[in-house]
């Protein structure tokens, strides 16, 4: 599943993907790893699945990435 991060303008800041890395607690992380190689880090899936907190998560870090309010996130699944 690619994805890409637009800013409000239209303008694609990065591509990549989304991942979910295992913490070594076993938690696992919402991420995207730009095309670039670059992790954003989001936050923690919540035990039963929902990503919602680790999705707001990533956005904050992507907004502390990018300085930049209303970014969109396009997911192309292929």
């Amino acid at each position: 599943m690619q994805c890409a991060i637009v800013s409000r303008a239209g303008q694609v800041l990065a591509r990549g993907k989304l991942i979910l890395d295992r913490e070594e607690n076993g938690e696992m992380r919402l991420n995207l790893k730009t095309n670039g190689g670059k992790i954003i880090r989001g936050g923690i899936v919540d035990a039963d699945g929902d990503l919602k907190n680790a999705s707001e998560e990533l956005f904050q870090q992507c907004y502390a990435t990018w300085q930049m309010t209303g970014l969109t996130l396009s997911v192309t699944i292929r």
